[in-house]
């Protein structure tokens, strides 16, 4: 297998297992410099090109072997599984009820990987009494997006009003604002397309639209909206020669937990993957390497590159190490997921 951004005619099925493992994968490479800034980053391994462990005093995942998942696809997975088991629809309180459980099994393991801000702030809300059509009210993370995947697997963007309807689905719990639903509509669709036979370029210009087109559900936020942030990145990533890439990335659009910041980096790191020919290896250890919320932009920049190129197109030893050290199988829940697609179709 390579591990180029171009395959040879993937099947729907190759393409979806290329977005759900190309998460994981991505996850995996920013595991062990989540958090770091590029300083430390350097300092500690130099530029990311493999697949690495985390180092003792790693703040969030110390020690964790080479390969290891985060929060990132443990949600998504927690996503999918919703989706499969009620029928392509996510009810609030069990979305809750989920994230709760787990959240306590993360630290039943001692983990130090828990609920993210805008979904932490959610779930107490709802536990004091809070209706959870408005808890999500505040949410302007990253968390939807990096968990709203599975969203883009089972459900086609052609039928926009479906899709978005499904997109707020999964953010209106923790994420029910502008900004929250936009970044996460914006993943969502680029997956959506790549799963259609969409080439990368394609793909991110479908996720620009439907970003635009979901702004208008959820509270708003104040914020620099998603859809022309994303168009932006792109033009810098066409002006920026390519030594200047992560300085344009880290000091201009920002790799923080802001979706404003990290989905719009992970779309440029896209864009810049397409404009140069970049492997997806080569595209994820960037993505890996630029310090902030390391492990979400990259398992987003894998999912949208695994989409559009397949499964066989992300690099093998690498795909073994992961499915290895997380004991990990999503082929199951890919089949369930694309049953959905084809009874929404």
């Amino acid at each position: 297998m390579s591990s180029s951004l171009h395959s040879t005619h993937p099947t729907l099925t190759d393409r979806a297992r290329g977005a759900f493992y190309g998460l994981a994968l991505g996850d995996a490479f920013g595991m062990p410099t989540q958090s770091l800034s590029r300083e430390r980053i350097v300092e500690q391994f130099g530029r990311i090109d493999k697949l690495e462990s985390a180092f003792p005093d790693q703040p969030i995942a110390p020690d964790m072997p080479a390969g290891s998942i985060t929060d990132d696809t443990e949600q998504a997975i927690l996503v999918a599984h919703l989706l499969a088991d009620n029928n392509g629809t996510i009810e609030p309180l069990a979305f809750v009820h989920a994230l709760i459980e787990w959240e306590a099994s993360m630290k039943a393991r001692g983990s130090l990987d828990l609920l993210g801000p805008s979904t932490k702030q959610a779930i107490e809300r709802i536990t004091a009494g809070e209706d959870p059509l408005r808890t999500g009210r505040f949410g302007t993370t990253n968390g939807a997006a990096m968990r709203v995947t599975p969203v883009g697997i089972a459900f086609d963007l052609r039928r926009q009003e479906r899709f978005i309807d499904a997109v707020v689905q999964s953010c209106v719990v923790t994420h029910n604002t502008t900004l929250g639903i936009s970044s996460a509509a914006a993943v969502a669709a680029a997956v959506s397309a790549g799963l259609n036979g969409a080439t990368l370029g394609e793909a991110l210009e479908a996720g620009i639209a439907m970003a635009q087109a979901a702004e208008t559900r959820g509270f708003w936020v104040a914020g620099g909206r998603i859809a022309p942030r994303i168009r932006q990145a792109r033009e810098l990533m066409h002006r920026s020669a390519e030594d200047d890439v992560v300085n344009v990335l880290y000091d201009v659009i920002g790799t923080s937990v802001a979706s404003q910041e990290s989905v719009v980096a992970t779309f440029a790191l896209a864009f810049d993957a397409e404009r140069r020919g970049n492997s997806i290896e080569s595209s994820l250890g960037r993505a890996a390497s630029l310090g902030g919320d390391t492990d979400t932009i990259a398992a987003m920049l894998g999912a949208i590159l695994g989409a559009c190129a397949g499964y066989d197109a992300l690099p093998a030893s690498c795909i073994d190490t992961v499915r290895r050290v997380n004991t990990l199988d999503l082929e199951p829940l890919v089949d369930r997921l694309l049953g959905l697609r084809a009874a929404t179709a």
